[in-house]
């Protein structure tokens, strides 16, 4: 096989591109479908080109904006998506867009391209899939409204998204009960997904002879949901709070945030036609035969009591441990990470490599934080070198042994003060943004002026381009640095400094510029 030998290389160790619309994907089976490529990047965003090269099972998918690329790429970091049962890995290309007007072969793709944008744009009804039943009507909605009925064993936000990610991405739900009844609200990525889902599971039973399935669209087009937990989940948000007094979430559970494919068989996002679907203990809900189905699913029994079953394999989405590699060793200290990786979770211990300065272990408390700090800070520029962060084999961070030389370079914050996510629904949790030059500042006390803040970011190596404090709130302040890299730099260094009267200054990235 052509590209045998670095496939494995790819897989992880390739360092990846800087962020593009084009993404490459690569390990496509060879009978895979323009469509079936185009749907892994509909659910982000409009896809505006595609150049398949089968011989080399590869492909270029362009999206129309690079935030839709970026948002794409960090969902199927995690869990790798599937077409036909084979996994495909993808990562941003050297490419800023795809020129293929000049190029052979390129009438299909173009063809799938605009049939899928006259079905999102609703111009066209998509006559009945492999079934020839019903159409997908022009504007019919991507959320479905789901009753069941003759519920005698629980049914868990987790059970409905494995069974409805068969037909497509799932990027929503939402459970309640109204009328005594268990009911959800779920959205996929396109409302084609909708129809089929409909068309096959309507009336079938989740569990022998109970558990009825009662489906219809809702008139809602979109969901909104504030909460990650077990009664509401965003899966493309892997940074909302859990909520106040909500039961929160266990941590293999939270590991499995966005991640539908670790319950699943592998052919979690296959071509979305239905599998049959079975029970450890029952045999119920088999859908019918499609052209093209998939073999049958079974739930592991984990799953039904609400607990995803998560194996303990080697950088695994569930762990809470990042492996941080390319850090500048000769200015990267175990508290520099601890407050850095603090933006995005609560650190507990840090471990800078005895042999290898230039690697860490950072240990967060859970493996959502993990997936955030991930997603957020690889690819920053810390002290001239580019920071990336995967998920580490490792399960936890080891301290050393007493009277064991470590040169100080591991450290446990698990009782730091310093955590910002502690206080369960914190505010925090609400300002989560990713690394930016302005800075936003708090706890300053009533004497400290201007001129004292402009000089500590001086003091600190940066070049201050504009400040202002909140009108509302003088304890508060935006300041705007000369790049990312400073930014990052000045919140390591100024972070919980002394600011005088008990006040210490806390420093955050910003949404807003000044």
């Amino acid at each position: 096989m052509a590209n045998g030998n670095d496939s494995k290389k790819f897989k992880r160790d390739r360092p990846p591109c800087s962020p593009s619309r084009v993404l490459h994907l690569r390990k496509i089976p060879c009978d895979v479908t323009e469509a079936e490529i185009i749907s892994l990047g509909l659910p982000f965003g409009k896809v505006t080109n595609l150049l398949m090269l089968k011989g080399k099972s590869q492909a270029f998918l362009e999206m129309a904006s690079e935030e839709a690329a970026v948002t794409m790429v960090n969902y199927y970091t995690p869990i790798t998506p599937h077409l036909r049962s084979q996994p495909v890995y993808i990562q941003y290309s050297n490419h800023r867009e795809l020129k293929t007007d000049n190029l052979p072969n390129q009438a299909r793709a173009q063809a799938a391209l605009q049939a899928v944008s006259a079905v999102q744009s609703g111009s066209l009804a998509l006559s009945g899939g492999p079934s020839n039943e019903g159409t997908v009507l022009p504007g019919q909605s991507p959320v479905l409204r789901i009753i069941i009925e003759n519920l005698f064993y629980p049914v868990t936000l987790e059970v409905l998204h494995q069974i409805f990610s068969k037909f497509g991405t799932v990027l929503k739900i939402i459970t309640f009960t109204k009328n005594n009844q268990f009911q959800a609200l779920l959205q996929y990525a396109d409302p084609v997904n909708a129809h089929y889902a409909k068309m096959a599971l309507d009336g079938q039973n989740i569990y022998n002879a109970c558990c009825t399935l009662r489906i219809d669209f809702s008139k809602l087009t979109s969901l909104n949901v504030k909460y990650n937990n077990d009664k509401s989940r965003d899966f493309t948000r892997l940074d909302l709070p859990t909520g106040d007094g909500q039961p929160s979430l266990e941590p293999p559970m939270a590991a499995a945030f966005g991640a539908p494919g670790i319950i699943s068989s592998p052919y979690a996002g296959a071509a979305g036609f239905a599998p049959a679907i079975g029970f450890p203990q029952a045999t119920g809900l088999s859908v019918p035969a499609v052209p093209g189905a998939l073999g049958p699913l079974t739930i592991t029994s984990s799953a039904v009591t609400g607990r995803m079953a998560i194996p303990g394999a080697s950088g695994i989405p569930g762990n809470s441990v990042l492996l941080v590699t390319n850090l500048n060793p000769d200015l990267i200290t175990p508290h520099g990470l601890f407050i850095l990786f603090g933006v995005y979770g609560d650190v507990h211990r840090v471990k800078i490599m005895f042999n290898k300065k230039e690697n860490a272990l950072v240990q967060m408390a859970d493996a959502n934080q993990a997936q955030l700090a991930m997603n957020h800070l690889s690819g920053q520029r810390l002290y001239g070198k580019v920071l990336r962060a995967t998920l580490s084999k490792h399960q936890a961070v080891q301290l050393p042994r007493e009277g064991q030389e470590d040169q100080g370079l591991t450290k446990d914050f698990s009782n730091s003060p310093l955590h910002r996510f502690k206080k369960p629904g914190s505010k925090n949790f609400q300002n989560i943004f990713p690394p930016s030059a302005t800075l936003h500042l708090s706890n300053i006390p009533p004497s400290v002026t201007v001129d004292d803040l402009k000089n500590l970011f001086i003091e600190a190596g940066c070049s201050v381009k504009a400040f202002k404090f909140f009108q509302k709130d003088r304890k508060m302040a935006l300041i705007q640095l000369g790049s990312v890299e400073e930014a990052i730099q000045a919140l390591i260094e100024l972070h919980n400094h002394d600011l005088g009267e008990n006040h210490h200054l806390r420093v955050s990235f910003s949404k807003s510029t000044i």
